[in-house]
Formats: structure tokens, sequence, C-alpha cells
């Protein structure tokens, strides 16, 4: 079910396996002021998400965003036909089934500006993430870009956590780092991240963090020449 963060902000978690591997990735939904809700990286919801999110405002928009998470955008956009839909840079080629998908960029959408600001991470256009600032809450939403692995995890997870280095702390995976093609456009992009004043991190792998979140992210986004 969904769970509220702070005041108009809302996550959902979902476990599933990937190689046999259990681990769980997270929907951010955010409400605007005029009631319309944003919702981030969606995940297989069952029919009391489903009331949840039409009982919280109208879903107006649905954002897959990068080139990995947009599994379940159809299935969300099929419970919600008339939001529209938003991916990263490169997903519409890669999948061409998502129906009038519109393609993020550096610049935030003039309807969402009031609540949000957003980075197109650049360099690595494996992932193309973009990542946003909600403004009234002072949290940063990311997604593949920074992980942090916390809490009971099998022993497939906690492997995978330590090689790729987010184990139990918050950083840029070395997955991340190694699909990096261009650092020092990545590392302009970490510094633009870098000027919100964030105070707390929502991550789709796999904790929020809100204890020293912005020196958090600063150490992680020096691995990227920030």
């Amino acid at each position: 079910m969904l769970i509220q963060i702070a005041p108009n902000l809302w996550h959902a978690q979902r476990a599933f396996k990937v190689l046999g591997m259990q681990v769980s990735s997270r929907m951010t939904v955010i409400r605007f002021a005029d009631g319309k809700l944003w919702v981030h990286s969606p995940i297989r919801f069952d029919e009391g998400v489903r009331a949840q999110l039409a009982g919280l405002g109208e879903v107006a928009w649905i954002v897959a965003p990068n080139r990995a998470h947009h599994m379940f955008v159809k299935h969300c956009s099929r419970a919600f036909p008339d939001a529209a839909l938003y991916g990263a840079p490169g997903l519409a080629q890669k999948r061409p089934d998502l129906a009038g998908l519109r393609t993020l960029g550096d610049t935030v959408e003039p309807e969402w500006a009031a609540e949000l600001d957003q980075v197109w991470m650049r360099g690595q256009p494996f992932i193309n993430e973009v990542v946003w600032f909600h403004k009234a809450s002072n949290t940063l939403v990311a997604t593949d870009l920074l992980q942090c692995w916390c809490g009971p995890l099998d022993w497939k997870a906690a492997l995978y956590a330590r090689a790729t280095g987010v184990h139990g702390h918050l950083d840029v995976p070395r997955t991340v780092r190694l699909v990096t093609r261009d650092r020092a456009a990545a590392a302009a992009s970490a510094r633009a991240v870098l000027r919100w004043p964030f105070t707390r991190v929502i991550t789709a792998h796999d904790a929020i963090v809100e204890q020293d979140a912005h020196a958090g992210v600063a150490r992680a986004l020096a691995r990227l020449g920030a």
C-alpha cells in the first residue's frame, strides 16, 4: 500500500526476483497543489493501491525516469488511461508500444515547474536517468543513479549490494559507474543536482535517506567527478 513520507509525498514498494535474487523497487507519488498526481517509476500494483491513488487525486502524469524503469508503465497507464506518459531520453525507441510517450530532458515541464526541478544525467546513455527535486518537501527523487540497500536482504541480494558498493550506505553503484561514457558531462549534471537544497533522498533500491542526505549524495556523486 502507499505510505506517506511527507505532506503530498507517498511511496510504495514491491518485491520481485531477478535471476533468483530477491529485490525491490519503489514507486514515488507527488500530489501537486492543484490536486493532480505525478507518479514516478510505477510498480505493479493491486486494486487497493489503485483505489488509494484515485482517492488522493487525479493521476495526471506517469513517469519512466530512466531506460530501465519502464516495465510497469503500461500497467499504470491501463489503470489511469487519461494520464500523460513521460519517459527518459531513448525510451521511446526502446518501447515503441508506449503510444504517446513524451521524452524528458533538462527542462522541467511547464505544468510541473512550480513543484519540481529536474536534471537529465548526461554521459550515461545506457540508462539516461532524469532526477527530480521536489521543492515543497526538499526531496531528491532518484532511481538507479543512487542506491542504498539496507535492512534484511537474502544472501544473493546482500552479495550483489556489496559487489556494487551500495550495501548499507548511499552510493553510485559500480554498475552505473561502468556505463558512464562521458565523465565530464556526468560531472556537470551531478553538480547541478548538488545545487538543490534537498534534505531527503528517495531511491528505487531501496532506502529513503533522511540523515545527512545532501552530504551523502555529495560523497556519492564525487565518484562521477562532481
